[in-house]
């Protein structure tokens, strides 16, 4: 079983700063010490927080290089005008002072309520001690608590690693996430970060980076919110050796797919989940419309909350979707079993499409019917999402009280 720990040259160190609520950490610092390349996608959301502005900056600046990044859980320091952009640079400039880096390398996101100043008085004074403690942990210590002092209304810790052989080493790739609200597609999702202690450059890194996140973050939908906070980070520290292109992008996608599941199923309220993929579109964008038209339907999302085998809210999303299809060509299958074709229900076994509708997982596979001499599944595209309970509505009428 593969350890769910840091690559080599990634230290950290948390603590406990009563943002969130007192008695758990809510500071979380990773550190690399012999630097490393950085890349990073950041919400494209018009009122992006204070310390994504900083970030983004000091990734232009730097040309994709990184010594720390710091983030906090409790609040999300956007919307907060001039005070909290100083705040966000006198996070930066702290820690940096710190760890006796350059600021420059130094980044920096938070998570939380929006519209509320962080509280510097007690954030600061910890920066020095998670500074001495980083170097102290062990070359290769354990995810969770750092995992941890990130999550926000998250239930549980979201983490994930992939390993690969060259030679006589182990490269690793170590991944942790938080989020389980405002989890919408654009850009990036929920704050993430990647790792490992591959060798690669920049502008590689970044490259990997969105591929990965196509693949996986760009691909669920909790709610439908794009926050002001959502990124995700990447960094290599080069203490190992350099790995195969194709090797290691399989690795970066498998360990944010992974995490991009945990998100889903952690999601606010969460009683199951659903896929949608759609195929047979003329071009893989078509499918990618109607896959996140229906995943996104609020109808059919209750529809899966309840159980219900209410399917014609599946083909009505796809209608509806903008894109040209023959509705006569729509193929319609949940859990396998096809329930409508030719432009009407077929006859199924109504217990077992209520299963498949009950399950922990609902999949769902639209296939348009287009004609356009692709081959293979060129033309497909799928989504991942939950259902919309009553509890999540209650926990976000309930946020900030």
């Amino acid at each position: 079983m593969t350890a769910l720990c840091f690559p080599r040259g990634f230290q950290s160190a948390t603590a406990g700063a009563s943002i969130k609520k007192p008695g758990r950490d809510d500071l979380a610092l990773l550190y690399m010490p012999e630097g490393a390349t950085a890349a990073a996608l950041f919400t494209t959301n018009l009122f992006c927080a204070a310390p994504i502005h900083l970030s983004r900056q000091h990734l232009k600046d730097s040309r994709g290089h990184a010594t720390a990044l710091l983030l906090n859980a409790g609040c999300a320091n956007a919307a907060t005008g001039t005070l909290g952009a100083s705040n966000a640079v006198e996070c930066v400039e702290c820690t940096a002072k710190a760890l006796g880096v350059d600021a420059l390398s130094v980044l920096v996101n938070s998570t939380g309520v929006i519209g509320t100043q962080l509280p510097m008085p007690r954030i600061l004074p910890l920066l020095e001690s998670m500074a001495n403690q980083a170097p102290r942990a062990s070359a290769e210590s354990s995810l969770e608590p750092y995992a941890r002092a990130i999550m926000t209304t998250d239930t549980r810790p979201k983490m994930s690693v992939r390993e690969i052989r060259v030679g006589e080493q182990i490269v690793r790739v170590s991944g942790v996430a938080k989020g389980a609200g405002m989890i919408h597609p654009n850009m990036a999702t929920m704050i993430s970060v990647l790792m490992t202690d591959a060798q690669l450059t920049a502008p590689e890194l970044d490259r990997m980076l969105r591929v990965a996140a196509d693949k996986s973050f760009h691909r669920i939908s909790v709610d439908g919110d794009t926050s002001t906070n959502d990124s995700l980070f990447a960094f290599a520290s080069g203490q190992g050796p350099r790995v195969d292109p194709a090797i290691l992008q399989e690795a970066m996608s498998a360990v944010c797919e992974e995490l991009a599941r945990m998100i889903v199923t952690d999601g606010e309220g969460f009683t199951r989940s659903m896929s949608v993929r759609v195929q047979g579109a003329r071009t893989r964008e078509e499918a990618t419309t109607v896959a996140k038209t229906v995943a996104q339907s609020l109808l059919v999302r209750c529809a899966i909350t309840g159980g219900d085998p209410n399917w014609g809210r599946i083909v009505a999303a796809a209608g509806r979707a903008g894109v040209r299809f023959d509705p006569s060509e729509l193929r319609l299958f949940v859990g396998g079993i096809e329930i409508f074709a030719h432009g009407q229900p077929l006859v199924c076994d109504a217990d077992a499409v209520r299963a498949a509708f009950n399950g922990p997982h609902v999949e769902m596979l639209l296939d348009l019917g287009a004609t356009t001499g692709s081959e293979g599944d060129t033309n497909a595209d799928a989504f991942l999402t939950s259902g919309l309970t009553e509890e999540y509505v209650r926990l976000n009428a309930e946020y900030t009280t």
